[in-house]
């Protein structure tokens, strides 16, 4: 799995597009990513214009897959976290699979996020609380970093499993995917894993683990995973059914 070569922006009338130019790709694939948002990844080789055709094309399916994630949103928000943070003191942020309050404390000290598995607690001036891309971009970074401890731990641990070496991990924020391996073993995951369940995390650790020694999704892969972690379809199959709302928190 690749991290894209190059990103463009749209806007169509009630959705973005943005356009991922791919260098593996060997087909025009259009992917729902949220209510709101749509990616269209084009091969190397593919013209611009008829891939956005081909986009066009797609637009009666596109907003039937929009329409349902939206009504999936919409049952996942009852009584649960909602990706739109008020910073009232009252949020619930998605953390390790459940949902932790989100509290505001303020103080005269340089602004610092405490993270517990209980509650994510905020620390900052007064003043800061006007300022919400302020308290977005240090609870973002927080939660990055948090990431980066707990993926060096599992990879550490999954590799020394599977007898096998890795560069990294990279922690970075992909909108489409969860993890990559590049062919000379340079890990990089998403920070948004914190917000699962462990076992997905560890789920995705050890899926970019098997990719340094086979760099496919062939059937012999898909074996090793299996070795590795035999329940590992209920964890990837969470992935696919919840992940998706996760990357609308604190986004960038």
């Amino acid at each position: 799995m690749q991290i894209p070569d190059e990103q463009l922006d749209l806007r169509f009338d009630t959705y973005k597009v943005t356009e991922r130019i791919s260098a593996k790709s060997r087909s025009i694939r259009v992917e729902v990513i949220s209510p709101t948002e749509v990616t269209l990844v084009i091969p190397r080789f593919v013209a611009r214009q008829v891939a956005r055709d081909f986009l066009r094309s797609r637009d009666g399916w596109i907003r039937q897959k929009l329409a349902e994630l939206q009504q999936r949103a919409d049952r996942d928000a009852e009584g649960g976290p909602s990706p739109h943070l008020r910073w009232d003191g009252t949020d619930l942020l998605p953390l390790h699979g459940g949902a932790v309050p989100l509290k505001i404390v303020q103080a005269q000290v340089r602004p610092v996020v405490r993270v517990e598995p209980e509650r994510v607690t905020l620390f900052c001036p007064g003043s800061w609380l006007a300022e919400t891309a302020k308290l977005e971009h240090l609870l973002r970074e927080t939660l990055r970093r948090e990431a980066a401890t707990e993926a060096r731990v599992l990879l550490n641990r999954e590799a020394t499993r599977l007898g096998v070496n890795f560069q990294g991990p990279r922690i970075a924020d992909q909108r489409t995917l969860w993890g990559s391996c590049t062919p000379d073993g340079l890990i990089s995951l998403s920070w948004r894993l914190l917000l699962t369940p462990p076992e997905a995390f560890r789920y995705v650790v050890i899926h970019e683990l098997c990719h340094r020694v086979h760099l496919d999704h062939s059937d012999a892969f898909w074996s090793l995973v299996a070795r590795q972690m035999p329940d590992h379809a209920r964890h990837r199959q969470w992935l696919r059914e919840h992940g998706q709302r996760l990357h609308w928190y604190l986004r960038s």
